[in-house]
Formats: structure tokens, sequence, C-alpha cells
């Protein structure tokens, strides 16, 4: 399953909203060296309830729109 993801890099917190059509994250790490996307992958397994080998980036690698694709999950939480 694609799901969009909008990242706010370098906030105070991390958060996670969902609207029902795309993704909030704001996330403390810098978009440097890969370690947002880390985060992003991260967080967006957390909330999917499946490891983190399970989520890849598939689209957005460099700016704050992305996609992300999410192995084995038919239904998303609310």
């Amino acid at each position: 399953m694609r799901v969009a993801v909008v990242v706010h890099p370098r906030a105070g917190r991390e958060e996670l909203t969902w609207d029902g059509r795309e993704l909030r994250l704001r996330i403390t790490q810098a978009p440097v060296e890969g370690a947002a996307n880390a985060a992003v992958l991260r967080l967006v397994a957390g909330w999917a309830g499946v490891a983190p080998s399970r989520v890849r980036l598939v689209a957005g690698h460099r700016g704050t729109h992305k996609q992300v694709e999410i192995e084995g999950v038919d239904v998303l939480p609310h």
C-alpha cells in the first residue's frame, strides 16, 4: 500500500497525524545524509505496525513530499 507523506524536519518533537489522505510527520532530524528519510521510515513503520524493513521510500527522496510503500498492510490505522 502506498501512502503520501509530508515531512517537516528539524521539529522540536516527533509528531504524526493522519487525515485519511496523507500522513504528516514532524521529525527532529535534519535532512542531512539520509537521517530524515530514515526517521520517516521508522515512524511510518511504527504507525502501520510493521517492521521498518517492510517500509520503503518510493518517491520524494530529496523533498518534503514523499511516497512510501508499506508491505503487508491492507488497511491503514486511523
